[in-house]
């Protein structure tokens, strides 16, 4: 049984820093020579760009209900047997949600470091600590870490107020030096930080000297015995747009293609580049709401696009790709810019948040889980071929619709969670 150092980094709420500090203690480990491994808790695209950059390996997604609890297991087990450390960056406050970061943390033993921001706060930093260690027994506790604290006096109250069973692990000061930059669907990306480096640098430099400069304890990681992963694709090709407008790819998704027997070919429409031949064509979401001036004039790749489409070879569009497919997408500005015109519609841009949750496909080969999440709305006079539907619920979630060889939906599938409904998809056969 595999064992590593572990610790999920979570918080009282969104915003308090997890990302920042769960980065800046793989980037301090790392510049130790150590490998560290990150999950990301929850559906996340974007907060995991900027772990990955942290650490140098790629970062995977741990949640009970989307990946499942074997999943879960099979993945930090993988991680620990070459791994000296193991870092869990949770999703919201740690009980927020169903399942939360606390169920994970209770459910592999992993201990908890709370990060709290500690702005415009004094002696309630301690009561705020206090029930987050509390509040669950059975949810492991290792201590808590201040955020944007305003200088050492201030630190020194903090830790002053906080009750002896509540370990401090040190304190950052607020800087906007460390601070990482958000927009609609939160942060950016790390290729779109210019200064990443060196922000992840300055964290490391400042948790160097806490007391999380040491590593926390080991925990055993078990796994049972996974079935194997038939090649129902051996032999495939599959065209993958990959840039910075087509970039919320779960790298397990990519691995289980590979693992089904697929070769993979990464394609920017961005940059007008030629689709790769291919058998079919993933078309991920992202941001093409930024690009959508580039992508319409972008005809070389549209035409390549188009072309594949006409061949009738299977094309699998999720969120920003199926806007991409439409006749035109209109930014929050009013701006309208026209799109590849093989789906019937047009989508526009919202200020506020249209969808997000969890959603599950139903399918002749099992049920599909995912999540969805978007600020647009679509018009099209397609009728949709399925519907999602949001977990231990009825209520309908996110259409699904079918044209030619064309699959287009908002829902993001988490494709190991069914290996043979993935493989359907871009086989082109029905589900």
């Amino acid at each position: 049984m595999p064992a590593c150092p572990a610790l999920v980094i979570s918080a009282p709420a969104s915003g308090q820093g997890k990302t920042t500090i769960t980065a800046g203690l793989a980037r301090h480990y790392r510049r130790q020579g150590l490998r560290v491994r990150v999950f990301k808790t929850g559906p996340d695209f974007i907060d995991p760009t900027i772990l990955e950059r942290a650490s140098g390996e790629p970062v995977y997604s741990l949640d009970l209900w989307m990946v499942g609890e074997a999943g879960c297991r099979a993945l930090l087990a993988e991680a620990a047997q070459d791994a000296d450390l193991i870092l869990v960056e949770g999703v919201m406050g740690l009980f927020d949600g169903t399942p939360s970061s606390a169920d994970l943390a209770a459910m592999f033993g992993i201990p908890v470091l709370a990060v709290i921001t500690a702005k415009a706060m004094a002696q309630t930093f301690g009561a705020i600590a206090f029930g987050l260690a509390h509040f669950r027994p059975e949810v492991p506790f290792y201590g808590v870490l201040a955020n944007r604290v305003g200088s050492p006096y201030h630190a020194q109250l903090l830790q002053e107020a906080l009750p002896e069973s509540v370990r401090w692990c040190g304190y950052i000061a607020s800087t906007d030096e460390i601070a990482l930059p958000e927009r609609h669907l939160g942060l950016h990306r790390a290729a779109d930080i210019a200064d990443l480096d060196a922000r992840l640098d300055q964290a490391a430099d400042a948790l160097a000297n806490s007391a999380l400069s040491s590593l926390p304890p080991a925990i055993a990681f078990d796994a049972p015995a996974q079935p194997p992963i038939p090649l129902l694709l051996d032999g495939k090709t599959i065209a993958i747009a990959r840039d910075a407008a087509f970039s919320f790819i779960y790298p397990a998704n990519l691995r289980l293609l590979e693992q089904l027997g697929a070769e993979l070919r990464l394609f920017s429409p961005l940059n007008d580049d030629a689709l790769p031949d291919a058998d079919a064509l993933y078309l991920p979401g992202g941001y093409p709401e930024l690009h959508a001036t580039t992508l319409s004039a972008n005809e070389h790749s549209a035409a390549t696009i188009r072309a594949h489409a006409e061949a009738m070879r299977p094309i699998v569009a999720e969120c920003g790709g199926m806007l991409y497919l439409l006749e035109s997408l209109t930014g929050t500005d009013g701006a309208s810019a026209s799109m590849l015109g093989l789906l019937p519609g047009a989508a526009t841009m919202h200020k506020r948040l249209v969808a997000l949750g969890m959603q599950q496909l139903n399918s002749a080969h099992g049920t599909l889980t995912g999540h969805t999440f978007h600020y647009s709305s679509m018009q099209t006079p397609l009728v949709a071929r399925t519907k999602a539907m949001k977990p231990k619920s009825s209520a309908p979630g996110e259409a699904v619709f079918r044209q030619g060889s064309i699959i287009a939906t908002y829902m993001h599938g988490y494709w190991p969670s069914n290996p043979a409904f993935a493989a359907a998809l871009f086989l082109g056969r029905p589900f």
